[in-house]
């Protein structure tokens, strides 16, 4: 089930009265959450249900094997190697097989299973992994309460009015990324991209820039929706994404962007490694697998390794120079814009990260090479572009810019006049219905 869809508006009432009339109820309330969970996934195709049914279970029992400590180490690597097979077969198999299939000359269809790709199978095996590692490490007790671990929470909550409120305004902001920004970016990238060969310089360049905007609009609203929608059940999750665009080097930027997946590989790979705690050839070998790591997460092709390399070797001089934690705070911190090297350092970023997308976006590496080419040699000749797209752009960098130390765009707690809060509200939720696209598609969803 999608946010933008017309089920999900009618779901979510129906699962937060039900939900808060059990208030008094914990274990029959967890059971409520892991139904509507489970109905919210199923909705596209309920066979993978049994799927994520299974590596749920998976975990669960490993957790109480390896509290017992005399079968915990088999029952750890057990639980890693049964989800990592799942999620190689499911999401690497073809790509893998293909590839070894060129290499003794034989015809990559015969070797390919075809298989659908589950929604979301590669941020639930990590969280399936993450739980089995901390129980086996003793930083978390194992849970005995099945259904409380199926629904993933496992205290009481009580109704938060403050928290549902600004929950509901954090799903707005969400659904104004989505659906006007990332998805009439979309429109303008996918044309241009289906024909590179025969557009000018500057619509590649434009078409680069506003992919990068999209996937950003795209995944931080759905994450925008998830945490609002959370917290209207009393539920607090992480922050995902801070304002990564304001970032100064790309160090930053990763530290600002898909926080839960970069807070994982540091937590389970890069630590575990060594970290930065070793000599500086040990940081860089530790950060390209990392990065590496990190493509191969996003799916399986070259360009996505391409994109994991890229971005190592960009951290390669902020490492030499021991720069890679200059930037911790939020840009312009004390004041109400950026200075000029900062302004600088901003966009540089920007462009490294854009130019990084390109491989992102790019089906092969053939095909990213000649969007390259194209930005350096096709002229002006044929521009067209977005005004209406730009104009929403723009006008999303001044509100992030403005609100860069809240938590999310509408965050208006600052603001004591109503008139002017709810003004901005009924402004955003009319732009939602005037312009939004509602293209029911959510690029991370592959992931």
């Amino acid at each position: 089930m999608l946010f933008t869809s017309i089920e999900f508006f009618v779901f979510l009432p129906v699962v937060f009265a039900l939900y808060w009339l059990l208030r008094k109820q914990l274990r029959l309330q967890n059971l409520l959450v892991v139904v509507a969970s489970y109905v919210f996934y199923g909705w596209w195709d309920w066979r993978f249900l049994l799927l994520i049914a299974f590596t749920t279970l998976c975990s669960y029992i490993s957790g109480l094997i390896i509290e017992k400590k005399q079968w915990g180490k088999a029952a750890l690597w057990t639980n890693i190697i049964v989800n990592l097979a799942i999620l190689g077969l499911f999401k690497y198999y073809d790509f893998f097989a293909v590839e070894l299939a060129k290499l003794i000359g034989c015809s990559g269809d015969s070797v390919m299973l075809h298989l659908i790709l589950p929604v979301g199978i590669s941020f639930y095996t990590f969280q399936a992994l993450s739980y089995s590692i901390d129980v086996y490490r003793n930083k978390l007790e194992p849970t005995r309460d099945i259904i409380a671990f199926f629904a993933y929470v496992h205290k009481h909550r009580e109704f938060n009015y403050s928290m549902a409120v600004d929950g509901v305004r954090q799903m707005l902001w969400g659904f104004f990324k989505k659906v006007v920004i990332a998805d009439n970016c979309a429109i303008y990238v996918d044309d241009i991209w289906g024909n590179v060969s025969g557009q000018s310089s500057v619509n590649l360049a434009v078409a680069a820039a506003l992919f990068s905007v999209q996937i950003y609009c795209d995944f931080s609203g759905y994450s925008d929706i998830a945490i609002g929608t959370a917290k209207l059940f009393g539920i607090r999750l992480m922050r995902n994404f801070n304002v990564p665009y304001f970032s100064r080097d790309i160090a930053e930027f990763w530290r600002r962007w898909h926080i839960s997946l970069t807070t994982w590989f540091r937590d389970y790979v890069y630590i575990p490694l060594g970290g930065s705690r070793v000599n500086k050839v040990k940081i860089i070998r530790n950060t390209f697998i990392i990065f590496l790591v990190s493509g191969l997460w996003h799916g399986a092709n070259w360009t996505f390794l391409a994109w994991g390399a890229f971005h190592a070797l960009l951290f390669l001089p902020l490492i030499l120079m021991g720069k890679n934690r200059k930037h911790t705070d939020i840009v312009a911190t004390d004041h109400w814009l950026p200075t000029i090297k900062e302004l600088g350092q901003m966009l540089l970023t920007f462009i490294l990260a854009a130019l990084g997308w390109i491989l992102f976006r790019s089906q092969s590496i053939g095909e990213a090479f000649e969007f390259f080419a194209g930005l350096s040699s096709n002229g002006l000749a044929g521009t067209s572009l977005p005004l209406r797209t730009l104009t929403f752009v723009i006008l999303l960098l001044l509100i992030e810019w403005v609100q860069r130390k809240r938590e999310h765009g509408l965050d208006m707690s600052g603001v004591r006049n109503g008139v002017v809060r709810y003004a901005f509200y009924i402004a955003t939720l009319a732009m939602i219905f005037v312009f939004g696209v509602f293209n029911e598609t959510f690029i991370y969803f592959q992931f």
